[in-house]
């Protein structure tokens, strides 16, 4: 069922990122997803960044649409949907890239861990969508690597330092998180073209499991030999 929302706010995060708020909040686990509709356009999947908020980068015409609404336009939402992290260890370490970041930021805020350190891996120096998380973890470190190798070292070194890590972004750096971390300890978000959002359609395929409905976040011991 929908839920009609007012966007109360929009902050401009980057040129082509925007943060919404909603006029309510949303009981939620960070990880999780809402559905987005837009009568006459059509719906997509959103990670929540907050009890009322998603991250937004502006890559086609649905998205597009969204740039174009203002505070006290609405929005048809429903979920959450999936499952979410798991709260596990004390040290632990976030790594994010590209626009995986709003279910890292939510964990952030909204988790208390003895020491979180943030390693997001940007392309270059131009968007980086990280909003304020400065204020809810203990050290940020963005890296732009040189090659595929770099990361991979970068990656090998964190799994000694920290009790667990949490990774959201593209499949290419999930992957290199997974093999650094030999697949434990580690938990993913992992994307596929979500359209139903709770388990029906099976358009979210991933192995034996269906994205929306079994994830988005997974143990990394779940995805050996799928990813």
């Amino acid at each position: 069922m929908y839920r009609v929302m007012e966007i109360e706010e929009i902050l401009e995060v980057t040129e082509n990122v925007r943060a919404f708020r909603f006029s309510e909040n949303i009981d939620f686990t960070p990880g999780q997803f809402i559905m987005i509709w837009l009568p006459g356009v059509g719906e997509k999947p959103f990670s929540l960044a907050w009890k009322n908020m998603v991250m937004i980068k502006r890559v086609g015409p649905f998205t597009s649409k969204l740039f174009e609404l203002k505070p006290g336009d609405r929005l048809w939402i429903r979920g959450p949907y999936g499952h979410g992290f798991q709260k596990k260890g004390n040290k632990i370490i976030l790594i994010g890239g590209d626009m995986g970041i709003p279910p890292l930021y939510a964990l952030a805020r909204l988790w208390d861990f003895e020491d979180v350190t943030l390693l997001y891996w940007a392309e270059n120096d131009g968007e980086i969508p990280l909003m304020d998380i400065e204020n809810y973890v203990d050290n940020v470190v963005v890296k732009i690597p040189r090659d595929s190798r770099d990361f991979y070292t970068v990656l090998r070194e964190t799994r000694g330092k920290f009790d667990h890590a949490y990774a959201s972004g593209p499949e290419t750096m999930l992957k290199a998180v997974l093999k650094a971390w030999e697949y434990r300890k580690v938990q993913v978000t992992m994307e596929r073209y979500i359209k139903c959002g709770i388990g029906i359609c099976g358009s979210c395929n991933l192995g034996k499991y269906l994205v929306c409905r079994d994830g988005p976040v997974f143990d990394g011991e779940k995805l050996l030999g799928l990813i």
